[in-house]
């Protein structure tokens, strides 16, 4: 256990180093918001978990998807290096309305966006909101109706607990920002936002016109069941799942101890979004 959470510390700072480098700030909808711009291309938008920031859920893939693509990745409300507004509660709509902002501040009409997680549940709302804005849509551990998760989810998420929330991602806020007060905000805010989870009706899904590569592990938080269902609604739709839990697939963090190494759906995500989309 000594040596992992060494390893983890150690990945944390070497994660972290390039942020000084990468790292800007824009004002969008009221928010302070952190944003860090990696490679050039087509641009390419991350949007991190709930609770989580960008290195956190996408540090192990930025050094080879910025590669072929200009990386635009976020820091949401209360997360990471952005600021908390007023301490209002935080919500899927008001996340993908600030990356819309941030994309017009930047003068950035069309992009991939790639949502995990809680991430995927916003990146469908900018597809939703603002289609225009999105050539390809990646949706990875993510649902859009409740049912998508096991009972025991929801019961769970009644009374959450921070001692339930992993250590990395505490160690990761507090490395950025060591107020600790900030921090059991953001996970009173994520909290409060999934007990409030609203489905998004099943004919908007159906409505998505966009490309989108749906990715899931076979032991994730939504349901392999979900991730087949969201694929059977969206018309132009494709599928991997793969061997795993929440993010093992593509190195997240908090899921480091078990991940793939190298993430092994990079492969498939960057074919996905390397390849020409017919007209």
């Amino acid at each position: 256990m000594k040596t992992f959470l060494t390893l983890l510390t150690l990945t944390i700072t070497l994660m972290n180093a390039a942020i000084a480098q990468n790292g800007k700030y824009a004002n969008v909808n009221g928010l302070h918001m952190y944003y860090e711009i990696h490679g050039n291309g087509k641009p390419l938008v991350l949007i991190h978990g709930g609770a989580s920031t960008i290195q956190s859920t996408f540090g192990r893939l930025i050094p080879a998807l910025s590669r072929t693509h200009k990386v635009i990745a976020v820091e949401l409300q209360a997360h990471g290096h952005s600021d908390n507004r007023d301490g209002r509660q935080i919500t899927f709509e008001q996340d993908a309305d600030d990356v819309i902002a941030l994309l017009q501040q930047l003068k950035i009409d069309k992009a991939d966006i790639f949502g995990f997680s809680n991430g995927g549940t916003t990146a469908l709302q900018i597809a939703i909101r603002q289609p225009a804005l999105v050539d390809k849509l990646i949706i990875a551990s993510s649902m859009y109706k409740r049912a998508g998760v096991a009972p025991g989810f929801w019961e769970a998420m009644k009374t959450p607990k921070f001692s339930d929330m992993p250590d990395i991602y505490k160690k990761e806020f507090l490395s950025i920002n060591p107020s600790e007060e900030a921090l059991h905000i953001m996970f009173e805010q994520c909290a409060h936002r999934m007990q409030q989870f609203k489905d998004i009706p099943d004919e908007t899904i159906e409505a998505i016109q966009k490309p989108v590569l749906i990715v899931a592990g076979d032991h994730d938080v939504p349901l392999p069941e979900h991730a087949v269902e969201m694929y059977r609604r969206m018309p132009h739709a494709s599928l991997a799942l793969f061997p795993g839990g929440h993010g093992t697939f593509m190195g997240e963090l908090a899921m480091l101890k078990e991940a793939h190494n190298p993430p092994v759906a990079l492969p498939v995500i960057e074919d996905f979004l390397n390849t020409i989309s017919p007209k």
